[in-house]
């Protein structure tokens, strides 16, 4: 019989609508119940591409005995954490505090006031490598609740007063000049954590690292110091040559398990893609590599093949699992390869690494073992023929695996996940100078404005019409991003105006009392204890450094003085922080680079100015934002007054003032770089 979750829209949260729990969805409902019997609280918290989340639903929450055991004894709840990254966030920190790790699934015991006490990621169902079982969790928390209630509260209120402790805003601004020798310093402090053998950061697992790869992207074009392009370029390369990276489909998996890129852990999520094609475009931008062109275009391929929604919305993520197994969809076993590729295909076993004892539990995960040029001068072939081999065969590989049982697509939409893929939409069209890309930001940002805006207020999830759950500062921050990006590149500058009208409510809702930086919360927000402010990178940037962004741009847009002073605070602020942990604060470090670097603004006015801002953003500029406008407006005060003649005409402005118009891109960009 269906529980209660049935009615929900999160496909995590329907995963779970037929365990013999008695769950509830996060709401008022469960703790005021919790209050009325004096039971305490158990908090699930997972998503639906987790693998051990799964596994622990099949171990545990299926299972009749240890379900009227949790129904007797707690008042349990099913949270997605991608519905609710708040609440996650919050428990996050508490089980870090507790154990001194954290992932999913996530599962904390809470009084009725939603304060946690205790807490621990994944439990097996039986006793096992020095880890309690799930049962024996359950039976000593009944017990400790039960006998020792004055400790637990105490326990919980030394949790709360934490948690606001770690919320608060530890930064403190500097008054230190900030300038390219800073930034050098920056490199070379991530560079410390770089893996210079096979790229990346740090040791396995490995996760993507886009932000940082970008500043150090960036830091090569504006400083032509080698060794930052070339751990960029090698971590790139590595991921797109290895299993990480779908060599038949495209996209791009959440991570690696191994150091070499081999292993992924299967999920495939909307944002990692996004990410990842940005810094994609960046290092092309940069190199003109053929396969960084082939690798964006595949990857944008994937995303509107398989996470897009007739609607237009794009969808979160496509789980590990399926047919109750990780990775099966993508691997290959040898007999499966022999039904398509054939014993006797040396060309492609060669490149892809395909052997008959498997490169990972007996199956083969494709990934480019061996170069095609080599490949070639192996089997003494020309290198095109080898290449055109290639692409049939993966091309009767995705066909044959288009049969297999998929794995389950996670169909609901985030406003902050959409917008970041409206970002790279809009990146990916000027490197490439593909039309259609911008076309499809433009279609998916009058969608996101029609479907996550109700009553004139954001929404942070969409699934099947309905719009639901108040936006976080990230929704709101890359929101706005996304409006800024696309304004500059199409010309059409209300896009601007409505980043603005975001940006507003963000800073009346949002900002912290210091009034310095942002809760991920808004004032309207009264359903968890504790507002938080989140200031690094985890998998996605900091909401906080894209908002500092946003104020600089803006800013310097609408002449808003006070925004691009709170912006520079910001920063100021940040600067020492991101000097000592880089890799965390890649997207401050990213910012504090460009403002070195002197940000400006072209404004492109007259008619035939789009023709004249293609010319500019020919070139890599990432510190100049570019606006145009073919007729006088007045909404926008930076393009006020700028048609002084019939002509073409470019301003170079920066925050203190613009710079005697030029009339063509090469006396534009001279000025830029200054």
């Amino acid at each position: 019989m269906a529980n209660r979750l049935i009615n929900e829209q999160s496909p995590y949260l329907q995963q779970h609508a037929n365990n013999p729990i008695d769950w509830y969805a996060w709401g008022d409902e469960p703790f005021e119940r919790a209050k009325k019997e004096n039971k305490p609280v158990l908090v699930s918290i997972g998503y639906a591409a987790c693998h051990w989340c799964h596994v622990m639903e099949h171990e545990s929450f299926e299972n009749a005995e240890v379900a009227a055991y949790m129904n007797e004894h707690f008042i349990n709840i099913k949270v997605d954490r991608e519905e609710h990254p708040d609440v996650d966030h919050m428990y996050m920190d508490a089980v870090q505090a507790i154990s001194g790790s954290g992932g999913w699934p996530l599962n904390v015991f809470a009084t009725p006031d939603r304060v946690p006490f205790y807490g621990g990621t994944y439990f097996p169902p039986r006793q096992a490598f020095n880890r309690p079982s799930w049962t024996q969790i359950l039976q000593r928390m009944t017990e400790i609740w039960t006998r020792q209630q004055d400790e637990v509260s105490a326990q919980a209120e030394q949790m709360l007063q934490y948690l606001k402790q770690a919320a608060q805003i530890g930064a403190t601004a500097t008054a230190k000049e900030w300038n390219m020798d800073s930034c050098r310093t920056l490199a070379d402090n991530l560079l410390k954590q770089a893996d210079t053998r096979q790229g990346g950061f740090g040791n396995a697992p490995k996760f993507p690292g886009t932000m940082a790869i970008s500043f150090l992207l960036e830091h090569y074009h504006f400083t032509g110091y080698e060794p930052a392009l070339h751990q960029a370029l090698l971590s790139l390369d590595a991921m797109v040559e290895g299993g990480i990276y779908d060599q038949v489909g495209g996209g791009f998996a959440r991570y690696a398990t191994d150091a070499a890129w081999l292993v992924p852990h299967f999920e495939k999520m909307l944002y990692d893609n996004a990410l990842l094609v940005m810094s994609l475009c960046d290092a092309y931008s940069i190199t003109k590599k053929e396969r960084y062109r082939e690798v964006i275009e595949e990857t944008i391929a994937f995303v509107n093949r398989e996470l897009k929604d007739s609607t237009g919305a794009y969808y979160s993520a496509l789980d590990a699992d399926s047919e109750g197994e990780e990775g099966k969809f993508y691997t290959w076993t040898w007999d499966e390869w022999e039904t398509v590729g054939g014993l006797d295909d040396v060309i492609a076993a060669t490149y892809f690494g395909i052997s008959e004892e498997g490169n990972w539990e007996g199956t083969n995960i494709l990934h480019v073992a061996v170069p095609l040029a080599e490949v070639a001068e192996r089997v003494n072939k020309p290198l095109a023929e080898v290449e055109k081999h290639i692409k049939q065969l993966s091309k009767k590989l995705f066909e044959q695996r288009a049969l297999r049982i998929r794995p389950l697509t996670d169909d609901k939409s985030l406003l902050s996940w959409n917008a970041l893929m409206n970002i790279a939409l809009t990146r990916a069209a000027v490197v490439l100078k593909e039309e259609s890309f911008l076309q499809q930001a433009e279609t998916h940002m009058q969608w996101m404005l029609k479907n996550f805006v109700v009553n004139d207020e954001l929404m942070h999830a969409w699934k099947q019409g309905k719009a639901r759950i108040a936006a976080k500062l990230d929704d709101y921050a890359y929101l706005a991003q996304a409006l800024l990006q696309l304004g500059s590149v199409s010309g059409n500058n209300s896009y601007l105006l409505e980043a603005n009208k975001w940006m507003e409510v963000t800073m009346e809702d949002f900002i912290h009392e210091s009034g310095s930086f942002f809760y991920y919360t808004s004032i309207r927000q009264t359903d968890i204890p504790v507002r938080k402010v989140d200031m690094y990178d985890g998998a996605l940037p900091s909401a906080n450094a894209v908002m500092a962004h946003n104020l600089l741009l803006a800013g310097l847009c609408m002449e808003n003085s006070e925004w691009m002073e709170h912006a520079l605070f910001m920063l100021q602020k940040m600067s020492d922080t991101a000097m000592r942990y880089t890799y965390s604060f890649g997207y401050w470090s990213l910012l504090l680079q460009r403002y070195a670097a002197k940000m400006k603004v072209a404004v492109c006015v007259g008619k035939g100015a789009a023709k004249l801002a293609k010319e500019l953003r020919n070139s890599f500029i990432p510190h100049c934002f570019i606006i145009t406008s073919e007729k006088e407006i007045f909404d926008i005060p930076i393009v006020r007054e700028k048609f002084l003649t019939d002509g073409l005409l470019i301003f170079v402005c920066t925050q203190q003032s613009c710079l005697s118009p030029v009339t063509n891109a090469a006396e534009a960009l001279q000025l830029i770089q200054l």
